[in-house]
């Protein structure tokens, strides 16, 4: 077991400073964009997921500004449109974390829960929030499916778990039986630039959160 399960590690911190980079450009931003969040993301969804999505960091102008994972900014477009033509949002568009929007049996949280300079977190930025995401897989036990949006959450995620690096790759689409029964499947980041460049295109992502979705039994297979 990794020593982030084994530290006494809350599932979230609002008001975590455990990285001064991090923790000095979100008060400058705070202070350029008063009406932002500026502050760690928690995670959002029902609380007791059979799906747990995990991103990388919060966007400068979506989470970092609404205070909620994937809302407002491109990379929530295609994820909230997804996910409800999957009948796991009650809508297809996410503006504000003061909406109506819900999320059915999945959860979205970020692997680092600041918003980083350039969208870029340092490895060791990455460790140090490593904890929180550790105690989110342990809180939702092993029967959730894991969808790792990016190798940065991927690896985030092999980290929490206590397992090597090497022995797990990140590839698209592939479906990893982690130890102790967690199911994590992979996925390239929606991303802007990897949506305007052609690396993941709608259809891609589609079929890889469709995928995810029919392991955690939350939609039958076949379903389109």
């Amino acid at each position: 077991m990794s020593r982030a399960l084994e530290a006494k590690t809350s599932v979230f911190d609002p008001d975590c400073r455990r990285c001064p980079r991090l923790a000095r450009f979100l008060d400058d931003v705070a202070e350029r964009y008063p009406d932002y969040h500026a502050r760690p993301v928690p995670a959002f969804g029902d609380s007791d997921p059979r799906l747990l999505i995990v991103g990388l960091a919060p966007g400068m102008h979506g989470a970092n500004r609404t205070g909620r994972p994937f809302t407002g900014d491109f990379a929530g477009i295609l994820l909230y449109e997804t996910l409800y033509r999957l009948g796991l949002a009650s809508s297809s568009v996410s503006q504000s974390a003061e909406d109506s929007l819900a999320l059915e049996g999945c959860r979205i949280t970020n692997a680092v829960k600041c918003l980083p300079p350039a969208n870029k977190p340092t490895a060791e930025e990455i460790r140090n929030c490593n904890g929180y995401l550790a105690e989110e897989l342990r809180m939702h036990g092993n029967s959730a499916v894991i969808l790792a949006l990016g190798k940065v959450a991927h690896d985030a995620i092999v980290r929490a778990r206590g397992e090597k690096l090497t022995a797990w790759k990140f590839v698209h689409g592939a479906v990893h039986r982690l130890p102790e029964g967690l199911t994590l499947v992979d996925s390239y980041h929606c991303s802007r630039y990897n949506t305007q460049t052609r690396r993941l295109t709608a259809d891609m992502f589609r079929q890889v959160v469709r995928e995810a979705a029919t392991l955690a039994g939350l939609i039958p297979a076949g379903h389109e």
